[in-house]
């Protein structure tokens, strides 16, 4: 039984199906209308979303102005996987992300977990761009003086909470809702409408066509960036360099303490992995747009950084959902921060479209292989996308948003992302090498066993009181504790392995940098994914085991 759970597809074969269409009796393949710029703005469109407009405010709260080394420590490890997952989608282009990656080179078992997983990432995370998006929504129209009942624009467990917290003194939009909501049998009636309803329209859109999402996404990206361009322009004028001190406030430890918000902003440039079968020259211009998306963003979010906390002290932010739109209201330029709100708006809806694209060819794959049944990798005959699987992802999301809270799917989104990261950087490590060829992009190598070794000594200089404490209270039941002391013994393996295999350095420093963000994530958020994760097994051996196309084929 080992053996078959750990059995492979071969890159012959799958670059045969590629060649072929890939039909698995579906004769209708997938529109290749998607060039280098298309992948790009995908890129841009998947970052650039909730955590500029969001999530950025609170991470400087924690960090100070020195949020921004926690924004280019994310950029550096995106980039070391980035290039990973550019090698694999030179060398494998087709649709499946992660996912198909891993079952080149760790086998089926790894393969269907990681695509478990990357549910998280997608369908999981898109919950919470929806209901952020409903959140600036709502903002815009209460801007136009239009009032939807606070009961149809939140979630029960926020609303209920927001009740308890109120006093007769002051009550907020949470509190509102559950005091006004109707009743039905018992039950009070809470739920976000508006982050049903355009998770709804998003899907009608993917479904629709791979090109008529691009110019969408196009669109709202071109968009986007130009009020981003606005507001960098407009709030050097105001800046305060005394806003700038301290520059770390909370040390190290706070810039690290958003380590989750900002990663989250980060997850979705893999999504351009997902449309390989899409793109008219994937060898070429995927991996150019991973890196260009990533490098863009990046740029964006540190300058953004820069200038916001420059224009407000950085403890103004604490529990502010909406930071661009703020600092420009705290200086009374309220018109601003009102086009500020719309953007963010945009924004969000280009993330939601990016990842419902994303999800879909993700279980189309697994179909086609058989760990799902055959309907997920059935292909629209007039819009060529992947019909039945687009549907089933809007209903995933578009249910929960209704009921969920946000916070709680936020950090195991993370850890489901920086799992698959870490498979994929590993995974490189695995693929047999071939010559160089000048038409596809190829992973530069440099021995490890030079760079890795002083880089763990410096790792242990600079962490020396923490790995101290660590070893001293290791007996003390401390999760947190404990998770440190699993990376420092995969952080010793992957050392030597690094130094007696001479072992690329890029996969390596991926592998490392992704170990050592998601053990920053709470524990809470680990109980939970392992519980997905066991969700996910009991699936796998009930159908996937079985009627893998791989356990017919050894039949």
């Amino acid at each position: 039984m080992s053996n078959s759970l750990f059995r492979k597809k071969s890159l012959a074969s799958i670059l045969q199906e590629s060649k072929e269409g890939t039909s698995d009796a579906h004769p209708h393949g997938l529109k290749k209308v998607l060039n280098v710029r298309d992948l790009t703005m995908m890129g841009v469109a998947a970052v650039i979303g909730a955590g500029i407009f969001s999530t950025i405010g609170q991470a400087a709260y924690d960090g100070g102005p020195g949020v921004i080394f926690l924004f280019i420590l994310t950029a550096i490890t995106c980039g070391f996987t980035a290039l990973c997952y550019a090698e694999f989608a030179s060398r494998v282009p087709v649709a499946g992300s992660a996912y198909t990656y891993s079952y080149v080179t760790f086998g089926e078992l790894a393969a269907w977990v990681i695509g478990w997983a990357l549910i998280l990432e997608y369908s999981i995370g898109n919950i919470v761009v929806a209901i952020s998006w409903s959140s600036y929504f709502n903002n815009v129209l209460e801007g136009m003086n239009i009032h939807l009942p606070a009961w149809l624009t939140t979630d029960p467990a926020t609303a209920k909470a927001a009740f308890q917290a109120a006093t007769g003194a002051g009550k907020d939009t949470g509190s509102m809702a559950y005091a006004t909501a109707p009743m039905l049998g018992g039950w009070r009636v809470i739920m976000n409408i508006p982050a049903f309803l355009i998770v709804v329209l998003i899907t009608i859109v993917a479904y629709i066509g791979i090109r008529e999402s691009k110019r969408s996404a196009n669109f709202m990206v071109g968009l986007k960036l130009v009020v981003l361009l606005v507001v960098v322009a407009i709030g050097v004028f105001y800046i305060n360099t005394d806003n700038w001190t301290p520059f770390m406030p909370n040390g190290f430890d706070g810039v690290l303490k958003g380590v989750s918000a900002v990663f989250f902003a980060y997850i979705g440039f893999d999504a351009i992995s997902t449309t390989a079968e899409e793109s008219a020259n994937p060898q070429r211009d995927m991996p150019r747009a991973m890196i260009y998306s990533l490098v863009i963003c990046t740029i964006i979010y540190v300058v953004v950084t820069l200038v916001i906390t420059g224009m407000v002290n950085y403890e103004e932010f604490n529990h502010v959902s909406d930071p661009l739109a703020y600092v420009f209201d705290k200086l009374n330029m309220r018109k601003i921060g009102y086009v500020i709100s719309v953007s963010a708006v945009i924004a969000a809806t280009s993330v939601i479209l990016v990842f419902q694209i994303g999800q879909p060819r993700i279980w189309m794959s697994m179909s086609r292989d058989g760990l799902l049944p055959k309907r997920f990798a059935s292909v629209h005959p007039k819009y060529h996308t992947p019909g039945f699987s687009t549907i089933v992802t809007g209903v995933i999301v578009a249910v929960p948003s209704l009921f969920v809270e946000s916070g709680i799917v936020t950090d195991l989104t993370s850890i489901g992302t920086l799992f698959a990261f870490v498979l994929v950087c590993g995974g490189v490590l695995l693929l047999p090498k071939v010559s160089k060829e000048g038409k596809r992009f190829n992973l530069p190598y440099v021995n490890g066993a030079f760079v890795v070794p002083p880089l763990v000594v410096l790792f242990g200089y600079f962490f020396r009181e923490k790995i101290s404490f660590t070893l001293q209270h290791l007996a003390e039941i401390d999760h947190e504790r404990i998770l440190f002391f699993i990376f420092l013994l995969a952080l010793l393996i992957i050392t030597i392995v690094t130094v007696v295999k001479r072992l690329s350095l890029i996969p390596v420093l991926g592998m490392l940098c992704c170990l050592y963000l998601m053990i920053e994530i709470p524990v809470a958020s680990w109980e939970v994914f392992f519980g997905w994760m066991a969700v996910g097994l009991v699936i796998y051996f009930l159908y996937g085991y079985s009627k893998s196309k791989l356990a017919r084929k050894a039949g």
